[in-house]
């Protein structure tokens, strides 16, 4: 199962409307992987904020789906990106949808976790400045 998401077959088609279906296709994992690692961050995010030294943290839903929003935009740069190279090189292009799609899904999970390490930092060093005092 995860090996067919990873490596989905590529559209040997190649037209503009081929590619298109191609990647609308695999957009509902996108999102899904990507949402789901989402509120992963959020959960842990909260409980890094629960720790003693505490922080205040607000969670406010418009950076979130501000988020959501730019991924979704990200990710329809790579059809794009696609049916340019097929127009602009045509037969000699390759198929390379699947490879820009796991580097795209990657991508959008290492900077959707990003925010765990940048609390853990901060965590740390509230419990530094702790210490130091």
């Amino acid at each position: 199962m995860l090996g067919d998401v990873l490596f989905p077959p590529a559209d040997y088609r190649r037209t503009t409307v081929s590619l298109l279906t191609w990647w609308e296709s695999r957009r509902l994992t996108y999102n899904l992987v990507v949402g789901t690692t989402g509120v992963f961050t959020l959960v842990v995010v909260r409980a890094i904020t629960l720790l003693p030294p505490s922080a205040s943290m607000p969670l406010d839903w418009r950076p979130i789906a501000a988020y959501a929003a730019a991924a979704n935009i990200c990710y329809t740069f790579g059809w794009a990106i696609e049916a340019t190279a097929q127009r602009v090189w045509g037969s000699r292009c390759p198929a390379f949808g699947p490879a820009l799609f796991r580097q795209g899904l990657a991508f959008a999970t290492g900077i959707t976790l990003l925010p765990i390490l940048i609390v853990s930092v901060g965590w740390v060093a509230r419990v530094a400045g702790l210490i130091l005092r």
